[in-house]
């Protein structure tokens, strides 16, 4: 079977009025998935706290990354890559409302220290 090629930053063909999360594989101890986001942000008082590890880098767009004990979200601008370990609280502040902000995510299990 020969695989298909797929464009991350292809834009949607209507913008999605929520975030847009799409599995693009899964392997054994991860996730990959492309999120769209058109000017969503996490809702007021809510953090993520995940039981995974996320390395999530931003492709196209802005967004504002917060992280808790923070009193200011972080600007991420295309290319702006972070690692979050497992957690560590965190939530979108902002993303793009006048364009597409593509993120790359990568949910996975990290190796502890011996």
């Amino acid at each position: 079977m020969i695989p298909d090629i797929t464009n991350l930053l292809t834009p949607q063909v209507t913008p999605p009025n929520e975030e847009l999360f799409e599995h693009l594989f899964r392997g054994q101890s991860c996730r990959v998935e492309r999120i769209v986001s058109t000017g969503q942000a996490t809702r007021e008082g809510q953090w993520y706290d995940q039981e995974h590890a996320e390395w999530v880098i931003l492709l196209s767009g802005s967004a504002v990354l917060r992280f808790e004990g923070e009193t200011e979200g972080r600007t991420l601008i295309p290319g702006d890559a972070v690692n979050i370990p497992p957690h560590c609280r965190h939530r979108v502040d902002a993303t793009a409302a006048d364009r597409e902000s593509v993120w790359l995510a990568i949910h996975y299990e990290p190796v502890e220290n011996g």
